[in-house]
């Protein structure tokens, strides 16, 4: 089996590589660096250029299955220019691979895509799954519309499509925990907002692994990707600072004083997502980390 990658070199795509790598799979990805393109057997670097509609062929040679992973980082300040970067680097990068598999040979018929549990309503006491119609009224929740409409158009193809919706994801190195970490050092951590929304968490590790099982299991349709015991904003924060031997002693930054200082991006931090992972587990999927003290002790110790 061989895959193409998109994002092979980001938190999610390194581990999923890696993964495919110990399985005996091998991995083509897309760069858009033509000075930075690996040739190894295993792992073969294409160039591509969304933004012109370029890509290189010979990246779906043997390929069997794409998981895409490639998205511009919503951490970044929502400025009209990012929030426009936000968007097309998952909907351009999407139309630019359904045009090369719409007028070209090719053996994939399987896409597996990212996506993310911000598509649902933030609320603190509504439990969503995957048949959720409501979408949430702010810009994730819009982005993960149009993000998941490209990615259905493969179905017009032929293709069957996977859409796997991410939620906060747990790594040593980048991602929440990261700045979670960093006033927790100081013993300074503080729950956000009133600290009672949900955070539907899930170890890197377990993710990658949902990735590889949706693909050796050839699983279609919509999943969320999250540990089976959500926590509220408090309970992270203070599991961290435990976690890492640091007391937690300051008051609740207030709601208002998160939104006067981030503005719209306020509602990464302050939404409240309680996501179901039943589906996932009804297929056979088992979770190395289901509970937040044992996963921050294997990243944080």
């Amino acid at each position: 089996m061989r895959v193409l990658i998109t994002g092979a070199t980001g938190l999610i795509g390194s581990h999923v590589t890696r993964l495919c790598h110990e399985k005996g799979i091998g991995v083509n990805y897309l760069s858009t660096s033509k000075g930075k393109i690996e040739k190894k057997d295993n792992y073969k670097g294409f160039y591509w250029n969304p933004s012109e509609g370029e890509m290189d062929l010979k990246a779906l040679e043997g390929v069997n299955a794409i998981i895409n992973l490639v998205g511009a980082s919503i951490a970044k300040p929502w400025t009209d220019s990012n929030k426009k970067a936000i968007v097309n680097s998952r909907t351009e990068t999407a139309k630019l691979l359904f045009d090369v598999l719409s007028k070209n040979e090719h053996s994939v018929d399987q896409f597996i895509s990212a996506s993310a549990i911000g598509i649902y309503p933030s609320s603190k006491d509504k439990l969503y799954a995957e048949d959720e119609t409501a979408v949430d009224d702010s810009f994730v929740g819009k982005v993960v519309v149009k993000w998941e409409s490209a990615v259905n158009n493969f179905q017009d193809i032929g293709i069957d499509v996977t859409k796997i919706r991410i939620g906060l994801v747990l790594a040593k190195n980048g991602g929440m925990l990261e700045k979670l970490k960093q006033p927790a050092g100081f013993n300074v951590g503080a729950p956000l907002g009133d600290g009672k929304q949900w955070q539907s968490w899930i170890h890197i590790e377990d993710l990658a692994n949902i990735f590889i099982h949706a693909l050796e299991n050839e699983l279609s349709g919509t999943y969320n990707a999250v540990a089976p015991n959500p926590v509220t904003n408090k309970e992270l924060v203070k599991c961290v600072a435990k976690t890492m031997g640091k007391a937690m002693w300051l008051p609740n930054v207030p709601a208002i004083v998160l939104k006067t200082l981030l503005g719209e991006m306020s509602t990464i931090v302050l939404s409240s997502q309680l996501v179901s992972n039943n589906k996932i587990e009804s297929t056979g999927f088992g979770f190395k980390y289901s509970h937040l003290s044992n996963a921050l002790q294997d990243l944080l110790q």
